[in-house]
């Protein structure tokens, strides 16, 4: 293949098409590649929840930046993004505390969220139960997308504006020659660029074994399911609840985390499960209900294997059953995501040399992260200005 591109994606999930995004908001001439026909990874097997509200502040400010990208996208082109707030419905007095304690950091960062008492969040949320919810903490600016739609969508959009995308095309190999980086796929087609940007998860590992081999990757198993549609049933936005609370790492910057933290049992369920429970209703009206965490290191991830745990199923849907009366908990499909993540690092980050570099291990902060993340990226990387396409 002669053509030659300024950039080259490899790996068609939301972390590489926004860095390929990115790319050609600065104007360069940009190709995606992804080995699949569609993306079948951890993009496509979440929840849809784009939840600025649950990180750390570093990465709320990525996740604030991919809410305006993601608005910004959907104004001129339809990507399934659907603007109705996210709720943490606190159980006990200890989480309440925690929802007060990170709303006033909310006011500090300029993050606009909203206390509810009881009754409001009884009014607002359809099915809740008047037995588990005490308060809740809203973010009106967050949004939802249907993950197994979204990045088709988003690449359609693309390709409308200039991307050259490549499916069903493998990379075996990556080699910097004088003034450009070759790739070589399975079948032996060739690709060009001046700088290559490899962004296909634990999969990297088909390309740098080694560099793999010393990475202080860990992949996560994930556990969720969709009941069937729910009839005359309309539940808003993003649902998290006192296990998120106790969970994401935005609460982590309250002062009685720790305190609250400490007092918690190793030996319960959810703490061998990594379960916090999730609801988001998508568009043919099912509810997605989740998830766990199972980890192994990335060299070891076939040690969780492939099959669900049916324990661990059952036990989300009666947890879920505590906290939302919905119509029927009948279970139309169930599945399970595994994401990359890294130990010491929030990201891993590996630059082969000038040209190549391998950027992965974003984690279950990919659907929320990935768009601002990438966009600082890229402009670094260019220390260029974005232009507007």
């Amino acid at each position: 293949m002669k053509k030659k591109y300024d950039l080259i994606v490899v790996g068609g999930g939301v972390l590489g098409t926004f860095h390929a995004y990115a790319a050609m908001q600065l104007g360069l001439k940009v190709a995606l590649i992804e080995k699949n026909n569609a993306p079948q990874g951890a993009t496509v097997r979440n929840f849809g929840q784009v939840v600025p509200s649950g990180m750390d502040s570093k990465w709320q400010a990525y996740g604030r930046e991919s809410l305006r990208i993601y608005k910004e996208i959907q104004s001129k082109f339809d990507i399934s993004v659907r603007q109705q707030g996210s709720v943490y419905l606190a159980s006990n007095e200890e989480e309440v505390q925690l929802l007060e304690e990170l709303a006033a950091i909310n006011k500090q960062n300029a993050y606009s969220s909203q206390l509810l008492t009881k009754t409001q969040c009884l009014d607002k949320y359809n099915g809740l139960r008047s037995d588990y919810v005490k308060a809740g903490l809203f973010f009106p600016e967050e949004v939802i997308v249907e993950p197994r739609v979204m990045i088709n969508k988003l690449h359609g959009y693309m390709k409308e504006i200039g991307l050259e995308l490549f499916f069903n095309k493998k990379i075996m190999q990556c080699e910097s020659l004088a003034d450009e980086v070759v790739l070589t796929t399975a079948m032996g087609e060739t690709f060009k660029a001046a700088k290559v940007m490899i962004c296909n998860g634990s999969d990297f590992e088909t390309l740098y074994p080694k560099t793999f081999q010393e990475s202080d990757l860990v992949v996560s198993k994930l556990q969720m399911m969709s009941t069937k549609p729910q009839q005359n049933y309309k539940l808003q936005g993003s649902i998290l609840t006192g296990l998120s609370i106790r969970r994401y790492e935005a609460f982590e910057e309250c002062a009685s985390y720790k305190a609250i933290k400490a007092k918690e049992s190793p030996d319960s369920l959810e703490k061998k499960w990594g379960v916090h429970i999730l609801f988001k209703q998508a568009c043919d009206g099912s509810v997605i209900l989740g998830d766990s965490h199972e980890y192994a290191s990335a060299k070891e991830k076939d040690l969780l294997g492939f099959d669900l745990n049916m324990d661990i199923d059952n036990f989300i849907i009666e947890e879920s059953k505590k906290i939302m009366d919905l119509p029927t908990y009948d279970i139309q499909h169930r599945w399970f995501g595994m994401y990359s993540q890294c130990k010491t690092t929030d990201i891993y980050q590996k630059n082969m040399d000038d040209n190549i570099h391998i950027v992965t291990g974003i984690g279950g902060k990919g659907m929320t992260g990935s768009a601002g993340f990438s966009k600082e990226n890229i402009t670094k990387l260019y220390n260029k200005e974005e232009c507007t396409l």
